[in-house]
């Protein structure tokens, strides 16, 4: 019934507007010519080809790094060579942090070694580590909520299990425990941190990812932080249930420096009638550097370009408003990229009809969400049903059009998700899993060809999304 009802309020939230027809946004041309174009894309491999490329020629490009600096240059070449214009690297520069050693180990009343990973922007210890008696909370509110040094010389453990859904929404409420945690454990006193990872594998790998932005000058102090596998941290609650005090050693050595050169691959196809108006689709090219960055983000890579493609090599002219396809540099350590386009094209933004980012992994879109001026529900509607064969449902008006996305969202450009089953992306996410034998073709395929269906109506039709 809660699903029944969830359905019947999209269809009343997408129900057209009066004097608005479907057949006046959507002509029965468009419509024909975007099936046509979905359905070429469902027999192209230009997106698999580039995702196998990328992360067999350059693998882990984590930010700042010589190999995201290989990446850009791979990516011009390649974007070039498929025949896009105005391809070009709008460069930035990202402080470079880089993991080292990292190990941690129960040393007493059960010695033995645990699987770990650095986060993302963590402080080092010193050479021989640091040990203490391990502390855990159920929370990470647990743990804000304890008095100021009152942890002192303790290594504290967030053991909070992150849930797993379709949509992502698990996501966002563990991954605090990941942003805060290292601060949370400085201002308690504590000499060091661990957290169950931020993922919803079984496997004893760890999951990275990012604590606060990089660039975030206005974060405090914090302590070495890593994340547990989830075994792992199984193992140190039965270890801790015990009731004997559980003693642990935890050694990180990552280094920052403050400045390496980062920046955003451009592309475009021009439009025919009005080149000024952009319609924005992306995804980011950095990695972390434990897999290859196959399913984060190379999979959005190879879709947002496939889906260009297809509609390049397969109109007889243009559309007419221009194709930006963008390739974000350093999504993964703060969306510095992000920023900086938002920035670099703050004049332009007001002609940016729509923007999108392909950031959720590889597998099938199932739902189609909107983040645009109430009036233009009617808009979002016809276009839905255009993709409607392809599996893909209405959603809600709520969408944050992707992660690098945020900043051009918050200027007021309208945005959509083409929303991917993520019920096993977190599986793989910031992990040594993340390979390109995770990437199933045909469902790479289907997402090729709801954006290029998604892209090329928006970028042929007259209508927009804002009031």
């Amino acid at each position: 019934m809660r699903f029944f009802i969830a359905a019947l309020l999209c269809n009343l939230l997408w129900m057209p507007a009066a004097g608005l027809a479907e057949a006046e946004i959507v002509t029965p041309k468009m419509r024909q010519t975007a099936e046509k174009l979905a359905a070429t894309a469902l027999q192209d491999t230009t997106a698999y080809d580039l995702v196998e490329s990328l992360t067999t020629e350059i693998g882990p490009r984590l930010a700042g790094t010589e190999a995201e600096a290989r990446a850009r240059d791979w990516a011009v070449k390649k974007l070039k060579q498929l025949g896009f214009k105005n391809v070009r690297i709008e460069p930035f520069e990202v402080p470079l942090w880089q993991r080292g050693v990292e190990k941690a180990e129960i040393t007493s009343p059960f010695p033995q070694p645990l699987y770990i990973t650095t986060l993302g922007g963590s402080v080092a210890t010193p050479p021989e580590g640091v040990e203490g008696d391990l502390v855990s909370f159920p929370s990470l509110a647990a743990l804000q909520a304890v008095r100021a040094g009152s942890l002192r010389g303790k290594i504290v453990f967030v053991d909070q299990v992150m849930t797993r859904t379709q949509d992502g929404s698990g996501y966002g409420v563990a991954v605090q425990k990941r942003r805060e945690t290292a601060f949370a454990a400085h201002k308690a006193g504590a000499v060091g941190a661990l957290i169950r990872s931020v993922g919803t594998s079984s496997h004893r790998f760890a999951h990275t990812g990012q604590m606060k932005a990089i660039t975030d000058t206005s974060v405090g102090p914090s302590v070495p932080s890593a994340a547990l596998s989830a075994p792992d941290a199984d193992q140190l609650a039965r270890a801790l249930s015990r009731d004997e005090p559980l003693r642990l050693r935890l050694t990180l050595t990552p280094q920052t420096q403050a400045r390496a050169p980062s920046g955003n691959v451009i592309a475009e196809i021009p439009g025919r009638e009005r080149p000024d108006e952009i319609v924005l689709i992306g995804a980011h090219l950095d990695s972390w550097d434990q897999g290859t960055g196959a399913v984060d983000d190379g999979a959005g890579v190879g879709i947002v370009t496939g889906a260009a493609k297809v509609i390049m090599d397969n109109l007889r002219r243009a559309p007419k408003r221009t194709i930006r396809v963008v390739y974000f540099g350093a999504e993964e350590v703060g969306l510095v990229g992000a920023k900086a386009y938002a920035e670099a094209h703050s004049r332009e933004l007001e002609n940016h009809i729509v923007g999108t980012e392909s950031d959720f992994g590889a597998d099938k879109i199932w739902r189609f969400d909107t983040r645009i001026a109430e009036a233009k529900l009617p808009v979002a509607k016809a276009i839905g049903d255009v993709l409607l064969p392809l599996g893909i449902g209405p959603g809600n008006n709520e969408a944050s059009g992707g992660p690098d996305m945020k900043y051009v969202r918050e200027a007021g450009v309208p945005v959509v998700t083409l929303l991917q089953n993520g019920w096993d992306y977190f599986d793989l996410h910031h992990t040594p899993n993340d390979t390109l034998d995770k990437i199933d073709p045909a469902k790479l395929a289907q997402n090729v060809a709801a954006y290029a269906a998604f892209v090329y109506l928006v970028a042929e039709m007259d209508e927009d999304f804002r009031e």
